[in-house]
């Protein structure tokens, strides 16, 4: 790659930091960082803080684990077999981060409820049935997991956390193997 096209990327990359710093609200010290919360840390390749990795890892699951429930009720057989398995996985993992919070990240704290975005996902599941709502489950899986594989692709290769990295670096098999299986179920 050549000098000037290193330059534009890297002054683009910039230039949506100094557009999203601009229009972002400062967050109160317990919220989730601006460059995470506006994707701008995935879109550039930036390692997620340990309160950040740790907060959108445990909503992750919330979400994983409320949306599975639902589908293990109303989702068609192949939908019933894919929730059960992300809701034993999403669940052990959620265990997992709380030991390793509790014993290696003091001072970091998990949210006990999800977000605003991932509620408003629960929400408009529950409101659907049938073909509308195995479509929207199968969706909403495969977004998921492809945020959850950035989130710890980023984290194991650049948090501040070593516990932590090397969990993160330990589960990403899993998760990469959860996306394969949601977009196979997507099809």
């Amino acid at each position: 790659m050549s000098i000037p096209s290193r330059l534009g990327s890297s002054m683009n990359k910039l230039l949506i930091i100094a557009i999203a710093l601009a229009l972002g609200v400062p967050a109160p010290a317990h919220a989730q960082s601006i460059g995470e919360r506006t994707g701008l840390n995935a879109l550039t390749g930036v390692s997620p803080s340990t309160a950040d990795f740790v907060r959108e890892t445990a909503i992750g699951d919330m979400f994983e684990t409320g949306s599975s429930e639902l589908a293990a009720i109303r989702g068609d057989a192949p939908a019933r077999a894919f929730a059960a398995r992300m809701n034993e996985a999403h669940q052990k993992s959620s265990s997992e981060l709380a030991l390793l919070v509790r014993s290696h990240a003091t001072g970091t704290t998990i949210p006990p409820t999800m977000d605003g975005n991932r509620q408003a996902m629960l929400t408009r599941l529950r409101g659907l049935m049938s073909d509308e709502f195995n479509r929207q489950y199968r969706d909403d899986q495969v977004s998921a997991h492809r945020d959850a594989v950035s989130l710890f692709q980023r984290y194991s290769e650049g948090g501040d956390n070593e516990r932590l990295r090397t969990w993160a670096r330990n589960m990403l098999p899993v998760l990469q193997e959860h996306l394969g299986m949601a977009q196979e179920l997507a099809r």
